[in-house]
């Protein structure tokens, strides 16, 4: 009930973080159950289902990422000294939230059900001239335990992620603690040489996953199933290698604002890239892996005949949302926990106008680096499957 309370009267824009991840998990469980309807319709493509599953990773592993951004920004959840008295303790407040995220993943998977079995002609006729009748499997009976089973992943995965990142985080501190943090300069982040060595890893099994196609474009998901699983895992590992060195490059870009005699706007700038290395380090890259594997498919796909399945483009709109919907959730966040320091900085003197020249020349650093680097990995990926 107190979930249901706070759920009720908390902030518009809280609210439709929380209606985004609904939607969210309501695309995750459609993938799903089209899954498990094209597999009931087709039981001798059992490779290609498996495959098709596996597909469906993609976009839940970026769900389930957007759901901890969403619970660590919820301020009902947010560790205060007072709530101690009233029993709300770190491990009450990662429940809450646990809480919180199952009722809007819940309501998700439920919305996925019912246009799944509205498509499928279970409760009316077939739409659209049965035209979805044959990747939903129509016609054939859907195994009832298999699909809960399939729906509850994306809440119990969401909620149990969101809980454990929560219960780990440390209690507001004092003021303080506040002031001699502001002393020690951030550590720096050393998965950077991990990173690099993730990335040439993956972009070697995708060239490895290329032999054979005779000089042909190398056809990756075009319904969904029609892309070996080497290239599944060679991208996967792209994508972990630049989460794993996106703090590094983070940490990075906010040296090369401080070197060469900076003022004091370039100073402020670098230092906010190296405290919050960490913090928006990862979702920037994962960013950057989901646009790199945009390019190189548009790379494969330009003045080709493949079809673009429906499945694969609600896969795609899927992850490109919910990555890009967390990265913009975490600087949120960012921005939450420096409010103290730009308040102070204001009752110093420092105008206005140089904390908004700051936060710009933050943005373009990173896109003046991330951005040719992404390009890069997007044309190392493609160059070896067009041949």
């Amino acid at each position: 009930m107190l979930a249901l309370r706070l759920t009720r009267g908390s902030h518009p824009l809280v609210l439709m973080r929380r209606l985004l991840l609904a939607a969210a998990s309501a695309g995750v469980g459609f993938l799903l159950l089209c899954t498990l309807g094209y597999a009931s319709g087709h039981p001798a493509n059992a490779p290609s289902s498996v495959l098709r599953l596996l597909w469906c990773a993609v976009p839940l592993a970026a769900t389930v990422q957007f759901a901890v951004a969403v619970a660590r920004t919820d301020p009902s959840t947010r560790p205060r000294p007072g709530l101690f008295a009233s029993g709300l303790g770190p491990a009450r407040l990662a429940v809450l939230a646990a809480i919180s995220t199952a009722v809007s993943t819940t309501l998700g998977s439920v919305v996925a059900l019912l246009f799944f079995l509205h498509l499928r002609g279970d409760l009316t006729g077939l739409p659209f001239d049965g035209g979805a009748a044959e990747f939903l499997g129509a016609g054939t009976p859907l195994p009832l335990g298999a699909a809960l089973t399939l729906l509850a992943l994306v809440p119990l995965a969401s909620s149990a992620a969101g809980g454990l990142a929560l219960r780990s985080r440390p209690v507001a501190p004092s003021e303080a603690q506040e002031a001699e943090e502001d002393l020690a300069p951030a550590p720096t982040p050393t998965g950077l040489p991990w990173g690099v060595a993730l990335i040439a890893a993956g972009l070697a099994v995708e060239a490895y996953a290329s032999r054979g196609s005779s000089g042909n474009p190398f056809p990756l998901p075009g319904r969904l199933d029609s892309t070996p699983a080497a290239v599944l895992a060679g991208w996967t590992l792209t994508a972990i290698g630049l989460a794993m060195a996106g703090p590094g490059l983070t940490h990075l870009c906010g040296r090369l604002l401080q070197s060469v005699r900076p003022g004091a706007v370039r100073l402020l700038a670098g230092r906010v890239l190296m405290d919050e290395a960490v913090r928006i380090g990862r979702p920037l890259g994962i960013v950057c892996a989901v646009v790199s594997g945009v390019l190189a498919a548009s790379v494969l796909y330009t003045g080709g005949s493949r079809p673009f399945g429906p499945l694969t483009a609600l896969g795609a709109v899927l992850v490109l949302g919910c990555t890009t919907a967390t990265l913009l959730t975490t600087a949120l966040e960012a921005k939450q926990a420096r409010v103290r320091t730009a308040r102070t900085l204001l009752r110093l003197g420092a105008p206005a106008s140089a904390l908004r020249a700051a936060a710009a020349l933050r943005a373009l650093v990173l896109l003046a680096v991330l951005a040719p680097l992404t390009w890069a990995i997007a044309e190392l990926a493609a160059l070896p499957l067009t041949g």
